[in-house]
């Protein structure tokens, strides 16, 4: 993390792709950003990211916003040799491949790591050289222990030389080791786990090398992989279409050069106008293959723009180190058709995957791309030649969607204007799709099109390093509101509005029948399998389209579930269930209803009291700014909020106990005290609902009990923790610790919230003078989970131990102890504390450039979804792991088709029965589902309520049959029927049925 902080990077263009990836390094926390692009923002930048200066100097604004820790700049001269070389990283994006080719070759000459990256409508790619010798310390998002190969020698034994010092590494005798990546000595990769010997010199000793290659070691520069590329695939033919999308960019590249611009958007190839094969190669000859030729140049006036990147391509020098093979023209053809485009869903799936590479150079944490990937989206045009875009259909409108408009005509942005669009969820996906659904136009028509985003959840202060439409002033606000309005400043034009009730099974009276019927799709952006589920259920119901995303660290999923096309959600159902299954990382802060949600609260408390806090005074101490000149930024609301409970700087244990005691207090019953001032038990809402039912549990607060296991453990774990972070030493017993909080609590010194919410004048005055006598130490310690640094000679931690591993413990006992109270808050059954640790031990958090990742994903399906009908072959579900560059994306299942006689369905499919005038009996449903379908109803089930069974003694049977379904589904269960409210849902058996059968619900229409 403090590698990730101190990086120094330099971003050479913000159009579209570039803004992206601005905008994730800044929420990833990068030391500085300079940026660089003194191009005029114009409308074709507005469908990727707004008008009228710099695109550099208009992005600068707004990314400040994003995280004031970030040091942002503009760069308004030239780029020089030795500008660059004051930067650890460079990147480069939708760059020119001269500007590409010198700028890499500066920064390979210098040690600078440098990526390239860039999108021509729906292709793109990333390119990445950090040089001959990368040493990468963490190659997963897993815990063994990792080495950097400096050299293997070839011999029997083999030796091992390891980088940064051999000396420093903790292998032993027998360990065994696998080897990854290796160059040359390729043997060696997913070879079997070797055993180890460690030399005195601290190299490794292996089995027998002899016969192995030689060991090799070296990203290679731009210009010699322009030749002899490197690409990420995992397979084949995904290298074979990875090499032929190489020579479309290059030849791209050399078509920009001649004509001063990208070829016209569909721009129709007319064979009587091609020149023959001589004439254009006499003319092709005539070009160096890397000159840099002026558009007054261009000498084929007679060839089409598409026909002309083909040849262009196909004249290419052949690809070095791969077999020979003829290029794909139709493939070609396509992408210059349409290349001129720009699509931001296409700008933040590259720009996250970039994003993750300069992190990936500065932490040295994760596999760096080896040395290309390239990713096409080509499928989302449509198959069929006659429904692609007409040339006219492309022209510039000079409106903010122009870049779209070149891909897709002006149908497509039609068809988008006119969608109804249903978001569940406004956290770190949802926002990233909001912006999404701004940029590419969608839900534009007030009468028509909308936008509806739906989130019970406040703003956390966590959440600003992932979800980017929020601020530090919309800490405790509802997500849902500030998202819309933060979306609708992006795009004015996008009709949005926000729900901030839960989709659940008590809303339904809310997202009922008429609600749906206005719907066009779903996008679920939920961490809980749970609630997938269930809005994945309610898409089958209604029959709509549903997108859905989920991401855990550095991995990511993003599906699309077409009605009659595809599969229906499954999710992990069985990993729902399963204590063993990892759970997502968002909780509801003041409305939590399960032992997961207050588990996620105890991990987030950790992190801000214990990491966060102490890099936020770390960084105040070397700024020395005055807090009387600064602005109201989340800094300063995080310094108000590190200082907490105690007015000085802890000198004793005593004072880390007195901390502890207080924030005990102020997070158990102060803060429970404060919302139920703000919302009573008994509060109502307008709908004359009351505000703590369904999931919402009415707390309690507690009172401080000693005596009380948790009570105790989590003063003792926070004390320890407080201790740790500012070089203090541990307690000495436990009986010495709950002496103390004897004598504390007798003498009622519990300290109390030192600041106001308010942030005064008075107010900063007093924190600035506290935090002047903070200044005076030496720098806090931050305390990562999981681990412990052993360079502050600080001993005696866990409870007398003199051993750093036992304090690791301590940690899983704040997150266990605060757990624990707050499910006793909030009435919530306590889960078992094993359970607890082993859901600790994989939680992992959401980061900014996955999230990005998959919305763009999930956009490229929603171009599919409301273009309209097409194949299933077109859809896909992706599959994402950034750390170790796994992309995999995979056309989704048909729908299984079931059978009964002559009866077939899919899960899409339902037995639609009309209530009639007068409504029907049940005696007339049953007789008209067997005439109709030949069906003879053994069960008839609503919910878990048995309505009828042909088992049942005569008697029962017809006092039931003689019954209105309607009144029927009353006096059993005791439902109403609520307005709005259309179809009835049953559930039957019928005779003859296998055990595995299930038949479509039986939608009984009101």
């Amino acid at each position: 993390m403090q590698r990730i902080q101190e990086a120094k990077v330099l971003l050479c263009g913000l159009r579209g792709l570039g803004a992206e990836v601005a905008k994730n390094l800044v929420l990833t926390g990068v030391g500085s950003l300079t940026l660089y692009d003194p191009h005029p923002t114009c409308w074709a930048d507005l469908a990727a990211q707004s008008l009228g200066r710099s695109r550099a100097e208009a992005s600068q604004a707004q990314l400040a916003q994003l995280n004031e820790a970030v040091q942002i700049s503009v760069h308004k001269g030239d780029i020089t040799e030795d500008l660059l070389r004051g930067f650890q990283v460079v990147v480069l994006t939708d760059s020119k491949l001269e500007d590409q080719l010198e700028v890499g070759s500066l920064c390979h000459k210098h040690g600078v790591y440098f990526l390239m990256a860039e999108t021509r409508g729906l292709v793109g790619r990333v390119f990445c050289d950090f040089g001959e010798d990368f040493p990468v310390e963490d190659p997963t998002e897993v815990e063994p222990m990792t080495a950097a190969i400096q050299d293997i020698s070839q011999g029997s034994p083999g030796i091992v030389t390891l980088r940064g010092g051999t000396k420093r590494h903790s292998f032993y005798n027998g360990d065994l080791v696998i080897f990854s990546d290796i160059e040359g000595m390729v043997e060696l990769n997913n070879h079997s786990p070797q055993p180890v010997r460690v030399q005195n010199d601290g190299s490794l000793e292996i089995g027998d090398t002899t016969t192995f290659s030689r060991y090799l070691r070296g990203g290679k520069p731009l210009d010699i992989a322009l030749l002899q590329p490197r690409v990420v695939a995992q397979n084949s033919q995904e290298v074979q279409r990875a090499h032929c999308l190489h020579q479309a960019f290059h030849a791209l590249h050399k078509f920009q050069q001649l004509h001063g611009r990208l070829p016209k958007p569909w721009d129709p190839v007319s064979p009587h106008r091609r020149l023959c094969p001589e004439t254009y190669q006499a003319y092709s000859l005539e070009i160096p293959a890397h000159s840099v030729l002026k558009p007054s140049q261009a000498a084929l006036p007679s060839l089409d723009d598409a026909e002309t990147v083909v040849r262009l391509a196909q004249d290419l020098e052949p690809l070095k180190g791969t077999e020979e093979e003829s290029l794909d023209g139709t493939l070609l053809h396509t992408i210059a058709l349409s290349s001129a485009g720009s699509l931001n869903p296409m700008a933040a799936i590259l720009g996250g995957v970039a994003a993750q590479e300069v992190l990936k150079a500065v932490s040295r944490k994760f596999m760096p791309l080896d040395q290309w990937l390239y990713f096409d989206a080509l499928e989302c045009l449509p198959e069929d030649e006659k429904l692609l875009p007409h040339p006219e259909d492309c022209h510039p409108r000079d409106c903010r969607y122009d870049g779209q408009i070149a891909v897709f005509g002006t149908s497509l942005q039609e068809k988008l204007s006119h969608q109804h669009y249903l978001l569940v969820g406004a956290g770190a996906i949802g926002c990233e799709m909001l912006k999404v659904f701004a940029l590419v136009g969608l839900g534009l028509r007030a009468s028509e099109g909308v936008v509806t985003v739906a989130d019970m959840d406040h703003i956390e202060r966590s959440n600003l390093s992932r979800q980017f439409l929020f601020r530090p002033e919309d800490v405790g606000r509802p997500k849902a509101e500030v998202a819309a309005a933060a979306a609708r400043h992006l795009n004015p034009d996008l009709q949005v509005t926000s729900q901030t009730h839960p989709l659940d099974p008590t809303t339904e009276d809310i997202y009922d029948d008429s609600f749906f019927s206005r719907v066009d799709g779903v996008v679920a952006a939920l961490d809980s399998f749970q609630a997938r589920h269930y809005v994945a259920a309610r898409c089958t119901h209604y029959l709509k389209p549903l997108l859905e995303a989920g991401t855990q660290g550095t991995r990511g999923s993003a599906s699309v579930f077409v009605p009659y096309v595809t599969e229906v959600y499954r999710g992990p159902a069985s990993a729902a269930a399963s204590e063993d299954a990892p759970y997502p990382v968002c909780t509801e802060r003041h409305f939590p209803s399960t032992a997961e949600h207050s588990l996620q609260w105890a991990q987030n408390g950790f992190e801000e009291l214990f990491r966060q806090s102490a890099e936020t005074i770390n960084r105040y101490q070397q700024t020395c700014t005055s807090l009387l000149d600064t602005d109201r930024t989340g800094t300063l609301d995080l310094l108000k909020q590190v200082m907490g409970v105690l007015r000085t700087r802890p000198q004793t244990w005593r004072d880390c106990v007195v901390w502890a005691l207080g924030h005990w207090q102020l997070c158990f019953h102060d803060s429970i005290v404060e919302l139920l001032r703000n919302f009573p038990s008994d509060k109502v809402l307008e709908d004359g609902t009351l505000f703590w039912s369904g999931s919402k549990t009415c707390p309690h607060p507690l009172q401080f009990d000693p005596n009380q296991d948790m009570h105790f453990l989590y003063v003792l774990a926070a004390a320890n923790l407080y201790a740790r972070m500012h070089g203090l030493p541990g307690p000495q017993s436990q009986p010495a610790l709950r002496e103390l909080l004897k004598q504390l609590l007798e003498s009622d010194s519990t300290p109390q919230n030192l600041f106001s919410a308010e942030l005064g004048q008075e107010q900063l005055k007093e924190l600035q003078e506290t935090l002047e006598d903070w200044r005076k130490g030496p720098p806090l310690k931050p305390v990562l989970f999981g681990k412990v640094g052993f360079q502050d000679g600080v001993k005696n931690w866990a409870l007398g131990s003199d051993d750093d591993r036992n304090f690791i413990k301590v940690h899983m006992n704040f997150v266990v102890a605060a757990t624990d109270l707050r499910c006793q808050n909030y009435g919530i059954r306590p889960v078992n504390h094993d359970r607890i640790k082993r859901i600790m031990g994989r939680i992992v958090p959401a980061i900014a450039t996955s999230t990005a990742v998959v919305a763009g994903l999930l956009g490229l399906e929603l171009y599919k979804v409301v273009s309209g009908p097409r194949p299933r072959g077109t859809f896909r579900h992706s599959y994402l792991h950034l750390a170790e560059n796994h992309f995999i994306r995979s056309e989704p299942s048909a729908p299984a088709i079931q059978s009964f006689h002559h009866l077939e369905w899919t899960c899409w499919d339902r037995l639609k029965v009309p209530a009639g005038q007068p409504e029907r009996t049940l005696e007339s449903l049953l007789a008209h589902l067997q005439e109709e379908h030949g069906l003879r109803v053994q069960m008839l089930l609503y919910d878990q309520a048995l309505l009828y069974s042909s088992g049942w003694p005569s008697e029962k049977r017809a006092q039931r049959l003689c019954l209105r379904v309607t009144e029927l589904v009353q006096q059993v269960t005791g439902w109403k029927p609520k307005p709005g409210l259309r179809v009835l849902v049953l559930e039957l058996s019928c005779e003859g049925e296998e055990d595995e059968t299930a038949f479509p619900p039986l939608h009984y229409e009101l």
